[in-house]
């Protein structure tokens, strides 16, 4: 996977940031007047915020328009449901679980309720140690966690050919569900699930998902967060 300068991603997702909570404050917020008393009161009804924190498979490497990437999907449909969430794409193409790491600081600068883990692919890619990966991972949920222990999570499953030997295969997937039963998170079983290692639904790398692909893999997502965002 191909990293793409970080400065201007994070810029990117910056200005996405403060742009749609500028948009959302002038929407939502304003002031209610009691007619018996004559006095008013600040409401607010702020839509609630979903951070898709991942790799290149978030950010829609390859594809002619990033719309067509999963976040932004699940986006456009909660959008056209009315649903009360507004979603951050804070995708990153050749992300680790170590730069993840160090930047999720800055994310969880702005608001998050529901927070969707899609990192650790370029992990077993690239045969990073499985005790790195964990510990990474981990701690970005920590940190997650400390600001604010009211936000959910949900853990996006993968799965690596067994390039680098079945024990390492085989260790890999279960990190995701490990670190879903550890921190009583939602676990998206396998993430590509129906599209991974089918070429018709993937660019010509073999790795990302063409447009048909993320298609797909919105509603593996989608299967899992529906109930959440609907409760």
């Amino acid at each position: 996977m191909q990293r793409i300068c970080q400065l201007v991603v994070l810029a990117s997702v910056s200005l996405c940031l403060s742009c749609g909570a500028k948009k959302d404050t002038a929407k939502t917020e304003g002031v209610s007047v009691d007619s018996s008393t004559g006095s008013a009161t600040a409401t607010s009804t702020r839509k609630k915020t979903i951070v898709f924190f991942g790799n290149s498979l978030a950010a829609g490497y390859g594809l002619d328009n990033t719309a067509d990437a999963f976040p932004n999907r699940i986006g456009a449909r909660i959008d056209s449901l009315g649903l009360p969430y507004r979603v951050v794409n804070a995708g990153l193409s050749g992300e680790t679980t170590a730069g993840g790491r160090s930047r999720i600081g800055w994310i969880l600068r702005q608001p998050c309720d529901i927070f969707v883990l899609e990192l650790g692919g370029n992990d077993g890619l690239r045969g990073i140690p499985l005790k790195s990966s964990r510990a990474n991972l981990q701690a970005i949920i920590d940190t997650v966690r400390l600001k604010n222990p009211a936000t959910q999570i949900v853990i996006a499953g993968m799965q690596i050919p067994p390039n680098l030997g079945k024990a390492y295969t085989t260790e890999f997937r279960g990190i995701f569900k490990e670190l879903a039963t550890k921190n009583k998170a939602v676990l998206i079983p396998f993430l590509l699930e129906n599209v991974g290692g089918i070429p018709r639904l993937n660019q010509p790398d073999g790795i990302h998902p063409n447009v048909q692909g993320h298609r797909i893999v919105t509603e593996n997502v989608w299967r899992v967060i529906e109930q959440m965002l609907t409760k």
